[in-house]
């Protein structure tokens, strides 16, 4: 990468750092959690106006999209997306939080509230990498989007519904969950089960009379662990997983024996699996006729009132080193003296989507660690935020320098 242009980019983003801060804590300091975007995607859709963006709107899930670029045609040759997700999981009691869970409050170079690590630290270096970029003629021959999208309850769902409604398909993405400014080429796929125990009911003072479906319901959770231990393991994405995250059941009182008791079952799936094969996996658990097992559907509207139902099965995606996009993702951080190894999520994104389902060329990238994810005084390094504009205005050059013909 020609040293001119690394010395263009930064003195932009230093020069762009307050405004890249200070629009990080007013996003920080709007809840969204619940998949309520609203608020958080209208103060966005400022910052987005101020700075340019075209074709600002919402998609019909309730992300916000904006478009920079492609002025010599109304889609240039390539499409790269920028995905943040916007929306947060709770708080939880905002008592135990040191700063206030949506202070956006600033200690030792540390800005702390919910959402800062997952996922709007990324949005603002998103929405500026992409302006300067832009400014700087680093986007030439490019149509680029910002995607402010939904996703903690249902990863990739509102992904699909842009992509498919509007009919945009980006020949690269990238995601902005939290990687500590490394390249990230992948993650496990997820599935949910639910599986149902079938008893009778009867008064607790009778209890035998009755057929107890919660009892029934614990030689199955005592296999779970042992399914857990022994599931493939893969030797970059790691191994399978199963666990037991829900239980309840069906009575007509807190005397009554329980003729109905369901447990959530979280799969994930490694490299090689799929959602079918560990559904029987869990089949070949239940004890008797009495059981039965399905897969989850997400059937929430969401806060415009978009409803899609959508099977709880999310892919799993890797792509190599080798691969061309990540070659690129690859060297832009070395051009700026980031951490070169790539590396996996632990957990699950809208890659389930984008690389996963649709099979688009996608990398993570992101400031941020993934162990503060869903923490307590959740927290950033702010100079993190700062250098990952950098990250993102220089990969389109780098795309259309070396990678001229990727697609």
């Amino acid at each position: 990468m020609e040293k001119a242009v690394l010395e263009t980019i930064r003195p932009h983003v230093a020069a762009h750092r307050d405004a890249i801060i200070s629009f990080l804590r007013d996003i920080v300091a709007i809840p969204s959690y619940d998949g309520n975007i609203r608020d958080v995607a209208a103060r966005v859709e400022r910052e987005l106006r101020a700075l340019g963006f075209a074709d600002i709107h919402y998609a019909p899930y309730g992300d916000i999209v904006a478009r920079i670029g492609g002025e010599r045609a109304r889609y240039s040759e390539r499409v790269l997306l920028y995905d943040s997700h916007l929306d947060t999981v709770g708080v939880g009691d905002e008592r135990e939080c040191k700063h206030g869970a949506f202070s956006g409050a600033i200690e030792n170079g540390v800005m702390y509230g919910r959402g800062t690590v997952d996922e709007k630290g990324s949005t603002p270096p998103m929405i500026y990498g992409l302006k300067i970029a832009h400014d700087l003629g680093l986007l030439d021959g490019f149509t680029a989007y910002y995607f402010g999208s939904i996703e903690e309850w249902c990863e990739g769902l509102s992904a699909q519904v842009f992509a498919e409604e509007e009919r945009v398909r980006p020949d690269f993405v990238v995601i902005g969950e939290p990687t500590n400014l490394r390249v990230v080429r992948g993650h496990k796929g997820r599935v949910e089960f639910r599986v149902t125990a079938r008893g009778r009911s009867a008064h607790g003072a009778s209890h035998w009379l009755g057929d107890n479906a919660l009892y029934k319901m614990a030689d199955l959770l005592r296999a779970i662990p042992e399914l857990d231990a022994r599931l493939p393991n893969d030797p970059f994405l790691g191994r399978g997983s199963i666990v037991a995250t829900h239980i309840e059941t069906r009575a007509g009182s807190l005397n009554v024996v329980p003729d109905r008791c369901s447990i959530v079952l979280d799969r994930r799936l490694t490299r090689g699996e799929t959602a079918q094969q560990a559904l029987e996996q869990v089949r070949a658990l239940l004890p008797s006729q009495d059981f039965e097992i399905e897969i989850l559907r997400y059937a929430q509207p969401s806060y415009n009132g978009y409803v899609r139902e959508h099977e709880q099965v999310f892919p799993v995606w890797t792509f190599e080193e080798s691969h061309p996009f990540v070659r690129a993702a690859v060297e832009a951080s070395r051009a700026l003296d980031m951490d070169t190894t790539t590396g996996k999520w632990n957990f699950s994104t809208n890659g389930a989507y984008w690389a996963g389902a649709a099979g688009i060329p996608s990398v993570g990238f992101g400031p941020g660690e993934e162990d503060v994810v869903h923490t307590v005084d959740e927290h950033i390094r702010v100079d993190d935020v700062v250098r990952a504009t950098e990250w993102y205005a220089l990969l389109p050059k780098i795309l259309s320098t070396n990678y001229a013909n990727l697609h």
